[in-house]
């Protein structure tokens, strides 16, 4: 199946950016929002301590495991948010690389924001998403 997203790109704003500007996605959609991804193993336990790009990697193979439980891929995410728990761009920035890398050439929309807490115990950072799955239905 091919994806019902189509990024954005306005050219009266600046192009040095790592993400569209908006996404749009024609209905008839399926529209999947999936929870924070976390920086969690099989068994609960917060990896990568202390290592934001470590803990990164955890959450976006979560995140793609989350999108497959669903019937969908990162190709199909219109939309993302990334928590990073510090107030240092240094580490807001080794979060991002690690997810664009994952994101590739599906650069969408997203938000990058540093936080106070996240919710696990040792938890740096998360990452939301939503995704459409075109002319799929229920």
């Amino acid at each position: 199946m091919s994806s019902g997203v189509s990024l954005v790109r306005n050219h009266q704003l600046t192009q040095r950016v790592e993400y569209a500007y908006a996404a749009v996605a024609d209905a008839p959609v399926r529209s999947i929002w999936v929870a924070g991804a976390c920086p969690l193993d099989l068994e609960g336990n917060t990896v990568a301590i202390g290592d934001y790009a470590g803990q990164t990697h955890q959450v976006m193979r979560n995140l793609v495991t989350a999108l497959e439980g669903a019937g969908a891929a990162l190709t199909d995410v219109v939309k993302t948010t990334v928590y990073v728990a510090s107030s240092r761009q240094g580490d807001l920035g080794a979060a991002w690389e690690v997810y664009r890398e994952y994101m590739g050439e599906h650069d969408v929309p997203s938000t990058l924001l540093g936080v106070t807490v996240l919710g696990y115990h040792d938890q740096l950072v998360e990452v939301e998403a939503v995704a459409v799955l075109a002319g799929a239905s229920g």
